[in-house]
C-alpha cells in the first residue's frame, strides 16, 4: 500500500458557542478517495461546503462521537455522496458498566446534545484499521466525554474529536461522560506518542504530551477542590459548582455536570457518600 501524506483540509462549521469554541472542525484527507472526519451539524451550507471540497470523491465518512455538533450532518452527507458512515456505534454504546447501571437506575440525567438517532453503517472497534491506497486510519476508542468516542490516528497525527482540546477542558457529563474513562483515554493517547492532535474544536495541539499532562492535572486539582469544599459540610453538585467555578450563569449547568462526574468517580471509590442515593440532586458528604 502507498500512503500519500498531505495536510488535512479543514472546513469550519458556523456553529460557534461557549461549548464548541469557534465551531466544529470538519477534516478531509485523501484526494481520489477522500475521507471526511466529523461532518458536523446538519447544516445544509456546511454539508455543501464539504461536498465542494471533496470534488465528488468522498468515499468514507468518519464520526468521532454522536453529539449533534459532530454527527448530525452524517446522514445528509451520506445521502449526497453515497459514502458509508463509520463510527464506534449508536449514541448509547460504549458506556462503562458503572454508567450503564446509573442510567438504568434513572439516577442521572445527561444527554446534552446527544444525537439519539445516530446509527453508523459500519461499526469500528478499538484498533480497527480502514485504509485505501492514499491513507490509513486507525480507530482508537477514547471514551470519557462520550462512551462511543473514537479518535483516529493518521500517520503521526491524531484526530481527537472532543477528548482533548487546546482552548478548554472537555465536558464530562454522566452517564454519557465518565471521568475514570477520561483518565484512561488520556493515558492511552499519551502512549500513542502522536506528534500533533487535531481537535474537533479549536486549533491544532503541537505539543500533545504537555497538553495531556495539563488536562490530567486540572482534573486532579478539581477533585482536590471538591474534597476540600466538602470538609465544610454536605453539598449538592450545584452548590459545589457555584462555590468552585467562577463562570457566567449560562455555563453553570455544564460546571454542575462536570462536578457531578467527579462526585460519581469519588463515590465509586468510597471517598464520598451520596444521600439519599446517587443522583444530580443528591447531597454529598465525606465518610
Amino acid at each position: 500500500m502507498t500512503t500519500t501524506v498531505t495536510q488535512p483540509r479543514r472546513i469550519l462549521a458556523a456553529n460557534p458557542s461557549p461549548l464548541t469554541g469557534p465551531g466544529t472542525n470538519t477534516f478531509l484527507i485523501g484526494d481520489q478517495q477522500t475521507a471526511v472526519i466529523d461532518p458536523g451539524p446538519d447544516d445544509p451550507d456546511h454539508i455543501a461546503a464539504i461536498i465542494r471540497a471533496g470534488q465528488g470523491r468522498i468515499s468514507h465518512i468518519f464520526v468521532t462521537h454522536s453529539h449533534l455538533d459532530h454527527s448530525a450532518g452524517a446522514a445528509r452527507l451520506a445521502r449526497e455522496t453515497g459514502a458509508p458512515v463509520h463510527a464506534f456505534g449508536p449514541a448509547l454504546s460504549g458506556r462503562s458498566p458503572v454508567m450503564q447501571h446509573l442510567a438504568a437506575s434513572g439516577l442521572i440525567g445527561g444527554g446534552e446534545g446527544m444525537d439519539m438517532s445516530f446509527a453508523p453503517d459500519i461499526r469500528l472497534a478499538h484498533d480497527s484499521i480502514v485504509q485505501t491506497d492514499e491513507w490509513c486510519l486507525r480507530a482508537i476508542h477514547t471514551p470519557g466525554h462520550c462512551g462511543n468516542h473514537l479518535s483516529f490516528l493518521w500517520n503521526d497525527t491524531l484526530f481527537c474529536g472532543d477528548i482533548v482540546m487546546g482552548w478548554s477542558s472537555t465536558l464530562i457529563s454522566p452517564p454519557d461522560g465518565d471521568l475514570a474513562d477520561y483518565f484512561r483515554s488520556l493515558d492511552l493517547i499519551l502512549g500513542l506518542s502522536p506528534a500533533r492532535l487535531l481537535p474537533a474544536h479549536g486549533d491544532p495541539i503541537e505539543d500533545p504530551a504537555t497538553r495531556l499532562d495539563e488536562l490530567a492535572r486540572h482534573r486532579r486539582d478539581r477533585t482536590a477542590q471538591i474534597l476540600s469544599t466538602l470538609r465544610s459540610g454536605p453539598a449538592t453538585a450545584a452548590e459545589l459548582a457555584a462555590r468552585i467555578y467562577d463562570v457566567p450563569p449560562h455555563l453553570q449547568p455544564a460546571a454542575r455536570r462536570n462536578v457531578l462526574a467527579h462526585l460519581v468517580a469519588l463515590t465509586s471509590l468510597g471517598a464520598v457518600k451520596a444521600q439519599p442515593e446517587l443522583a444530580e440532586t443528591a447531597r454529598f458528604h465525606l465518610p
